[in-house]
């Protein structure tokens, strides 16, 4: 349970004293990613907390979820829509529920 949270922690660190600079025009694309990445920590959190934690599901998720936001986010450039904010909104409830759910299981151990 904890590596994934030292995992994001030692990420934060890092990309705070790296001084990458990621070009404007792929900040849609870094928003989705930085989304869809936290979903899945959060989501492998929460099943790790429930104990039905699986690798596969995991690592297929992060991917197929990460690559399909980033597809949206294409797709909507090329039509000139902004399409990227679906795969966000679509994040950010998934974060808040996981986040949430993490909460409760925590509160109720004690």
């Amino acid at each position: 349970m904890w590596i994934p949270l030292l995992g994001l922690i030692l990420g934060v660190i890092v990309g705070l004293l790296l001084p990458v600079k990621i070009p404007v025009i792929y900040s849609k694309y870094m928003s989705v990613a930085v989304l869809a990445a936290l979903d899945s920590v959060f989501g492998g959190l929460r099943a790790n907390m429930e104990d039905n934690f699986d690798n596969s599901i995991f690592l297929t998720g992060f991917f197929s979820n990460t690559l399909l936001a980033a597809f949206l986010a294409y797709i909507g450039d090329q039509l000139g829509v902004e399409l990227y904010l679906a795969a966000v909104v679509a994040f950010g409830v998934r974060l808040f529920q996981n986040f949430a759910s993490i909460r409760r299981h925590l509160l109720k151990r004690k």
